[in-house]
């Protein structure tokens, strides 16, 4: 039996991190890699999905996705795709869509990006257009004159959050597309956060609206 695919994947460089091989004997149950049972699974997944294969761990997560999808402008090649990437995730988003250059870099995504629904779309009017077909609200995150503040907002259930580029922010077709725009209150000298925290914030704030507290793990997985 060759090495875990984890190796060179999504494992973490600290080895204390996940559990080691799995004891005699195994579970008789599909969602489980053979392969990590007998090596330890070293990646960054959480104890509900210890030694479940790749493919096991999406099925679960369709079956309980958040109604919100995430999409982000991608004109400059933003190294924060990868972080808005990898908190969708966190925050079980729908899917994440790329707007404008199909190509981003992965590295913050930490790969997430495995777990995550990525689709993509060429320009503002595709994603308009996705919203349209889909029946979700336009939302766009950007600190501009207009904007409404999110910590006073009521997000819709089901709706398209997007954000813009490092710097610029939001570009003007994509504002002007949008059904509603909403701003993040900041108190210091910066005029901007960083895109990937602004993403993480606005998630967040759908969470706090309209998701209950992560349930326990089922009942039929094996003690770890």
């Amino acid at each position: 039996m060759g090495r875990s695919p984890q190796e060179g994947s999504d494992a973490t460089p600290d080895i204390a991190v996940g559990v080691g091989p799995h004891s005699q004997p195994w579970p008789d149950d599909p969602r489980f890699d053979p392969d990590l049972l007998a090596h330890g699974d070293r990646r960054n997944v959480t104890d509900r999905y210890r030694y479940w294969r790749l493919s096991a761990i999406v099925a679960d997560l369709d079956q309980r996705r958040h109604p919100f999808v995430v999409a982000i402008e991608n004109w400059q090649h933003d190294l924060n795709i990868g972080t808005v990437v990898r908190t969708a995730n966190a925050f079980l988003a729908a899917e994440v869509i790329i707007v404008g250059r199909r190509r981003w870099n992965r590295r913050g995504a930490m790969v997430t990006d495995r777990y995550q629904h990525i689709g993509h779309v060429p320009d503002v009017a595709g994603l308009r257009a996705l919203a349209d077909d889909r029946g979700l609200t336009l939302v766009a995150i950007d600190n501009h004159p207009g904007s409404v503040p999110l910590e006073s907002a009521d997000l819709p259930r089901e709706c398209v959050l997007l954000f813009g580029q490092e710097g610029p922010g939001l570009s003007a077709e994509a504002l002007g597309c949008a059904d509603a725009a909403y701003s993040i209150a900041q108190y210091g000298s910066t005029r901007s956060i960083n895109a990937g925290v602004a993403a993480g914030i606005a998630m967040h704030a759908w969470i706090r609206r309209h998701a209950a507290p992560p349930g326990e793990p089922p009942a039929d997985l094996p003690r770890l």
